[in-house]
């Protein structure tokens, strides 16, 4: 006995990832291409099982078929990505059963330990399912598929409730059958490379740290826009709008990355106590530092693009805000004063994500008359492009060569398709990583989650006491008007709006004026 003791502890464990929702958009898209590539790069452990669970009645050849669509090679170099892509569908399988279910749940477990004989049982679980669900699911793993031995970790997909009560009814419900620490709440923004360098780039260049305060930035701008409007999601959205969709986590989740104090250490509770210290500190928002708008349909280039109304799924006297802009200030005596505005939008001009960084202006600058009326000529800016074409640039003043002293503004960039060969990893290969890893820094903590909505909801419940109208902007347009008087009501351009070339390419690469 002593001796079969002995081998046990030397055994090695293995890995059973269950994606609830197998059959939905987001597990095709997503998570089973991010699985595989991680797989394929040599994160996952030598031994694992993929089980996609849906009510969908699927053979595990079916299943297979479905998400082989999707994996695909990133990287061209990649010379054996077939091989690779068979080995892994062949570690893929299927379970078809209701999400209420403790008796389909408990079938699930008798095929995973089947899986998992003579190995150490570690067990994730990814909910990619309306929310709505989310409690029945974890109350049927945690009774009838909890790992005996090993770890058992559910990854919770947004959106966390629609307000703070919702919000903490979820907690309350999901921690009757978990502890805080088996619970990963995923914000897929988190794991985008250019949000996770921001620690990166502020604690570790001694140039920026001692900038970062309300002594010398004047504004910063958190700006996600969209191109396209809420095509195939339009009765998802209309219970959300874009506020919940995106402000409330994906933005705000930035900025409290963005202005946080230094951590004690990389270690997550420290990063996220940091970030529920930024989140509590905010003022109150109120409805006159708020905008929201709606798209409306227009006809461009002879082509006519619709209404958010015109969605068959979409009630004709919606007054759900498809664009918003808001400001938001933080009483601290690190930020005391200074701006954040926020805009987030749909069926927009462009498409982009990123963070600006505005400097206040050089107290008795000797080249103001260099710059005429127009002193944002003369502010330094620094932009951090989280999508697409993912970079990081700083707006400078330089003399243009020549023997009169005119000056422009350049753009010192580091473009990473330019200087960095290997590829961006898809924000949910990370995210999946970490969780398996058991790594919370990029997950949002309950208290977290708490101090988000405690900001948000009673904006949310006037908006929709008030009934309040939605300023109307054509789709494919730069959105309301009313963004750019309430930027101006905080001495404010919008940086996005101010480059005639919105272009990264055609900027100077600061590696190669460093080489």
């Amino acid at each position: 006995m002593l001796c079969w003791v002995l081998f046990l502890d030397k055994t090695e464990p293995t890995i059973s990832i269950t994606v609830v929702g197998a059959s939905g958009d987001l597990a095709k898209r997503k998570i089973f291409p991010a699985l595989f590539v991680l797989f394929y790069e040599d994160h996952l452990p030598k031994h694992f099982t993929i089980y996609g669970y849906a009510r969908s009645k699927l053979t595990d050849e079916e299943l297979r078929n479905m998400i082989s669509k999707t994996l695909t090679c990133r990287i061209d170099k990649w010379g054996n990505c077939s091989d690779k892509r068979d080995q892994f569908l062949q570690r893929c399988f299927y379970h078809s059963g209701q999400y209420n279910s403790e008796e389909n749940f408990s079938e699930l477990d008798i095929k995973l330990k089947e899986k998992e004989v003579g190995r150490l049982p570690n067990r994730l679980f990814f909910l990619s399912i309306p929310p709505n669900i989310f409690v029945d699911v974890v109350r049927c793993v945690s009774r009838c598929t909890s790992s005996a031995t090993g770890w058992t970790r559910v990854i919770v997909e947004k959106p966390f409730g629609r307000d703070l009560e919702s919000s903490r009814e979820m907690t309350k419900s999901l921690q009757q059958y978990l502890t805080e620490g088996q619970i990963f709440r995923i914000d897929h923004y988190l794991g985008k490379e250019l949000v996770e360098n921001l620690s990166v780039l502020r604690f570790s260049n001694l140039v920026f740290e001692p900038l970062w305060s309300r002594t010398y930035i004047r504004n910063v701008q958190l700006i996600f826009l969209e191109d396209f409007g809420t095509e195939g999601r339009g009765g998802y959205f209309d219970s959300y709008g874009i506020i919940r969709d995106i402000m409330q986590n994906h933005l705000l989740q930035m900025l409290a990355l963005f202005a946080m104090e230094t951590p004690v250490s990389l270690d997550a509770e420290d990063i996220r106590n940091e970030k529920v210290k930024v989140l509590r500190s905010m003022r109150p928002l109120q409805l006159d530092d708020v905008i929201i708008g709606q798209y409306k349909g227009h006809i461009k280039g002879g082509k006519s693009y619709p209404a958010y109304t015109d969605d068959p799924t979409v009630p004709k006297d919606s007054l759900t805000a498809t664009f918003s802009a808001l400001a938001l200030f933080i009483d601290n005596a690190r930020w005391d004063g200074v701006p954040f505005l926020m805009k987030a939008g749909k069926a927009l001009h462009t498409r982009r994500a990123e963070i600006r960084v505005q400097f206040r202006h050089v107290p008795g600058n000797l080249f103001k008359t260099n710059f005429g009326t127009d002193l944002d000529k003369a502010t330094n800016e620094l932009v951090i492009r989280v999508q697409p074409d993912e970079a990081i640039y700083l707006k400078i003043n330089n003399k243009i060569p020549g023997l009169g002293m005119r000056i422009d503004r350049s753009k010192l960039n580091l473009l990473y398709a330019t200087r960095y060969s290997n590829a961006i990893p898809d924000a949910y290969e990370r995210l999946l990583l970490d969780a398996i890893k058991g790594e919370h820094r990029l997950f949002i903590r309950s208290d977290e989650l708490d101090a988000a909505w405690a900001l948000f909801t009673p904006l949310l419940k006037d908006l929709e006491e008030k009934k309040t109208v939605p300023e109307l902007y054509p789709y494919g347009s730069r959105g309301p008007i009313g963004a750019h008087y309430l930027a101006a009501k905080h001495n404010v351009r919008w940086g996005d709006l101010s480059e005639e070339n919105p272009e990264v390419s055609s900027y100077i690469p600061i590696h190669r004026m460093v080489e």
